[in-house]
């Protein structure tokens, strides 16, 4: 890697240890600094169904939005999406807004591709939880894109079976361990759940929940800690369920997986806000027979859960339009009226608090008719949400769990070594494209 890639990479890491805006450094002006007249076309790169209709209620409200228009380009999403990103920055084409997953901001702030729109959407900040500001901050005082969608964790369980067996709602990941037990004694071809090492995301959240910071910075190097004690717990938690056979060890989202949650084989599911949805077509015939509570916790005394998903809204260093697209993006993700769309249009469980629980989300999920206070709990256990740590390349950390978890879960083997390769393939990505990571 030539020198001076290098250098800049590190530079931009120092920069979000700082908290300060000397992103401009690499060159990249923040929006707080510009000024603005006339209007503005801005382009919007999304993969979110039904945005196109959203954006018209802004293209077409009072006074048109300031002569400001946004026109929506659907994308794919994933790292699809942050791959065409960072080729069109390269190119200096990047598009004025783009939807960004929380755990994508990293390394397309390290690209010195997200602008620093804190100065334009900082009023915006108490309309969302600490924990899920938190993700778009990088924890410093820059703020690189808008909360659009979260993913709370949660506990899913058959309300009817947990009684026909005698179990009780766990509170604690103690009381976890001992109802997948209790319920593998009284019904042996029954499992609790499973664990799935086809979901790097799940057990990311599992491990933020425990208080995991999987990349820190400390001066003017990155510290990569996947495996600290907060995620050998996690991980020796579900490994110890595995090898003693307490819970399935089978991939999710399988015909296989569908059939356990729908003839209930599998009696709950560690997921998050959005898992009504997926529960509807994966288990049609358990409609109603379903509930929600909060995730168990550490300890008794804690409060907390993970994330499980959820994307952002963010102004690129290539807008020639930056204070008005961050103008767009604050509205789009705090306006009533946007968020009543979005819930409508594209099914998106919002980040900001003011519509958890109103519009579209008065009533419980058709799924969970049983329980009218689906979403009041929901907003209240989004609430808790811990804060996050992402570095910038969550896609080799993620790959690496699938091939190591998967093994490790197949032949229940140590989860810790699992836990360390991917510890190792993360640290040296990240020293092989140029960062300067603290061993």
């Amino acid at each position: 890697m030539p020198y001076t890639k290098r250098r800049r990479l590190v530079r931009t890491a120092v920069a979000i240890a700082l908290g300060a805006t000397t992103l401009a450094a690499c060159g990249s002006e923040s929006a707080d600094s510009e000024t603005e007249s006339g209007p503005a076309s801005l382009t919007y790169w999304t993969w979110t169904p039904g945005m196109d209709k959203v954006v018209d209620l802004w293209n077409k409200g009072p006074g048109k939005r300031d002569q400001i228009t946004v026109t929506v380009k659907k994308q794919a999403s994933g790292d699809t999406l942050v791959t065409k990103i960072l080729t069109a920055h390269k190119a200096g084409k990047a598009p004025d807004l783009v939807q960004a997953e929380y755990q994508a901001l990293p390394t397309l702030v390290s690209n010195d591709a997200l602008a620093d729109i804190s100065k334009n959407v900082g009023e915006a900040e108490d309309k969302f939880a600490g924990g899920v500001w938190q993700q778009t901050t990088l924890g410093t005082d820059a703020v690189y894109a808008v909360p659009q969608d979260i993913g709370p964790m949660m506990f899913y369980y058959r309300e009817d079976l947990f009684k026909e067996y005698g179990l009780t709602v766990p509170t604690t990941w103690d009381e976890f361990a001992e109802t997948a037990r209790k319920l593998k004694k009284a019904a042996p071809d029954k499992d609790l759940t499973t664990f799935s090492a086809n979901d790097s995301g799940l057990f990311a959240g599992l491990a933020q929940q425990a208080g995991a910071k999987w990349w820190t910075t400390s001066g003017d190097q990155w510290k990569v800690s996947i495996n600290d004690a907060a995620t050998r717990k996690v991980a020796k938690f579900w490994g110890g369920l595995v090898k003693e056979g307490a819970i399935d060890n089978q991939p999710m989202y399988t015909p296989a997986w569908n059939k356990a949650l729908n003839t209930g084989k599998q009696i709950a599911w560690v997921s998050a806000v959005w898992a009504p949805g997926t529960l509807t077509t994966a288990a049609p015939d358990t409609k109603g027979k379903w509930a929600m509570a909060p995730l168990p916790q550490w300890s008794a005394s804690d409060n907390s859960t993970g994330s499980w998903g959820g994307s952002s809204t963010a102004v690129t260093t290539d807008s020639e339009h930056r204070a008005a697209a961050a103008k767009f993006a604050a509205w789009l993700n705090t306006d009533s009226e946007a968020l009543n769309a979005l819930a409508k249009e594209s099914g998106i469980y919002p980040a900001a608090t003011n519509a958890q629980t109103s519009g579209a989300f008065l009533k419980p999920p058709a799924y969970f008719a049983n329980q009218a206070d689906f979403y009041t709990k929901a907003a209240d256990i989004a609430e808790t949400t811990a804060p996050s740590a992402w570095g910038p390349n969550v896609n080799v950390a993620y790959t690496t769990f699938k091939d190591a978890f998967g093994a490790a879960a197949k032949s229940t083997s140590d989860f810790g070594a699992a836990l360390d390769e991917m510890q190792a393939d993360t640290v040296a990505d990240m020293k092989k494209q140029g960062f300067e990571v603290a061993e």
